[in-house]
């Protein structure tokens, strides 16, 4: 064994070198195998062949890695984001509502407007379809909603939320 950073030949169990006091294995300037001088950035010795010990990581074996694709939320996993304030349909007027049902109840105004569409519609075809003739029955339908709307005994639209005064 030689001496990486003199070239001193040196034996084999030494924990450095006799010459220049460095511990064996250190310097990179000769050949541990030969003691033949090594030009800098060498990865094998001119003279005996041996491979060095790469000193710089761009001379390393690289890593075998496996490729694995990037992981992506699928629509079971992803949650709406949760945050002090989440935004909430706009609440219906009842005032609006009521008078809208005294008013123009034999159209279903009101319902429509609180989101009962199928009552609305019926109260619609109910007008429309009779040319006026069934239009009072849909009236008074339309006025006692509209009483029931004002006095709260109809308090939520469609979607369950509560009307604001």
């Amino acid at each position: 064994m030689y001496c990486k950073h003199c070239g001193t030949q040196m034996s084999n169990d030494a924990a450095f070198c006799t010459n220049c006091g460095v511990s064996a294995g250190s310097g990179s300037a000769y050949c541990q195998n030969c003691g033949a001088e090594v030009r800098t950035g060498a990865v094998f010795c001119s003279q005996c062949g041996v491979q060095f010990a790469p000193a710089d990581p761009t001379y390393a074996q690289p890593a075998q890695e496996t490729y694995s694709a990037p992981e992506y939320p699928t629509p079971e996993s992803y949650m709406p984001p949760q945050g002090p304030y989440q935004p909430q349909p706009q609440a219906k007027s009842k005032i609006a509502a009521g008078i809208l049902g005294i008013l123009l109840g034999c159209f279903g105004v009101h319902n429509f407007y609180l989101g009962y569409t199928g009552k609305a519609i019926a109260q619609l075809c109910l007008s429309l379809l009779s040319c006026g003739v069934l239009s009072f029955a849909s009236a008074i339908w339309g006025l006692v909603e509209g009483i029931m709307i004002l006095t709260g005994s109809i308090n939520t639209d469609a979607n369950g939320i509560p009307l604001q005064d």
